[in-house]
């Protein structure tokens, strides 16, 4: 059976060995750049971990699937850091700040070309089905996007619409990639299924988490500000879940203070108040049992693959190595 160790070291050589053209440098250097400020490559590691349930043994046509996955992530990172005005992206500056907004744009485009370039080279008896995958998956990342910026344009949004939006934008990539290993492991459609389930509760929970971490976090393992979502009035699960639990006066408080615009020398200050404003409300506590039971619902999906132990504890070891950080 394929190890953990074996996985992760399949991963560092593939994108230690990862190819881009090299002109226009203007075009191709931030590709390089994003892919060489590294990542966990979670979304590959867990298309690897999926597949190795099954197979025994890693084929070069499997880890260019395996890179698609990454090399998409990546390019929605370069035009999010755009929409989101993010100045860092795992601590180093975003693509947009060290070059400029038209650049981030266009070689994000070119990144999600070459993400189908590395998907077209599935086997051909798995090609149909990858493709379909991979290209619904796609265009619900983008419907995903799309709700969150229609949420900064209202007051506030039910938890639904944001479940909604959070399981488009983040979790349905997850779902794909672990899908896409059973997918190319030629294994049952029920164990697919299976699958895409567990990635997909899974990635509700990591974002859950990733809202709790950016208010939350300790800055130099997250990667970025902290305080980030609440200085540029960027709703997340705190916020919303603060608006469930408050009412009257006190929810028209939050609101005003957490929409204010301020300056540098107000931003310390207004992370401050938002935290305690959660902290007094508990979802600080909410955001982490609902991290706890996503991971939960995604290890119970697990089980509907009837693997032996050995097999399982992978996927279930995936699982508590990427929410632990929040729980």
């Amino acid at each position: 059976m394929l190890t953990e160790t074996h996985i992760d070291g399949a991963i560092v050589r593939l994108f230690n060995e990862i190819q881009f053209p090299e002109e226009p440098a203007g075009l191709y250097d931030p590709l390089r750049y994003m892919i060489g400020i590294g990542g966990k490559r979670i979304r590959p590691k867990l298309c690897l971990t999926a597949y190795s349930v099954f197979k025994d043994r890693l084929t070069p046509k499997l880890m260019e699937v395996a890179a698609a996955l990454e090399v998409f992530h990546t390019f929605t990172l370069l035009h999010d850091d755009i929409m989101d005005r993010s100045p860092l992206r795992r601590g180093q500056k975003t693509v947009w700040k060290k070059w400029n907004e038209d650049t981030a744009i266009l070689s994000g485009d070119v990144m999600q070309i070459d993400a189908y370039k590395r998907i077209a080279k599935a086997p051909a008896d798995r090609l149909e089905a990858v493709l379909a995958l991979f290209s619904k998956t796609a265009a619900e990342v983008c419907e995903g996007q799309q709700y969150d910026m229609e949420f900064e344009s209202v007051s506030e949004v039910p938890m639904e619409d944001y479940c909604k939006m959070i399981g488009l934008k983040t979790a349905v990539l997850l779902a794909c990639s672990a899908k896409m290993g059973a997918v190319m492991a030629q294994a049952s459609e029920k164990d697919c299924e299976a699958l895409y389930e567990y990635g997909y509760k899974l990635g509700m929970a990591f974002q859950v988490a990733d809202d709790y971490l950016d208010a939350f976090g300790d800055e130099k393992v997250f990667g970025k500000p902290i305080g980030g979502d609440i200085l540029n009035c960027k709703k997340s699960w705190l916020t919303v879940r603060t608006c469930e639990l408050l009412s009257g006066k006190k929810k028209e408080a939050f609101l005003k203070r957490f929409n204010e615009s301020v300056p540098a020398s107000g931003k310390a200050a207004k992370i401050a108040d938002i935290k305690k404003i959660y902290v007094d409300c508990g979802v600080d506590e909410d955001a982490r049992a609902e991290v706890r039971r996503y991971t939960e619902e995604a290890l119970a999906a697990m089980k509907k693959l009837r693997l032996n132990k050995v097999r399982s504890e992978s996927l279930r070891r995936f699982a508590e190595k990427l929410v632990e950080r929040a729980k």
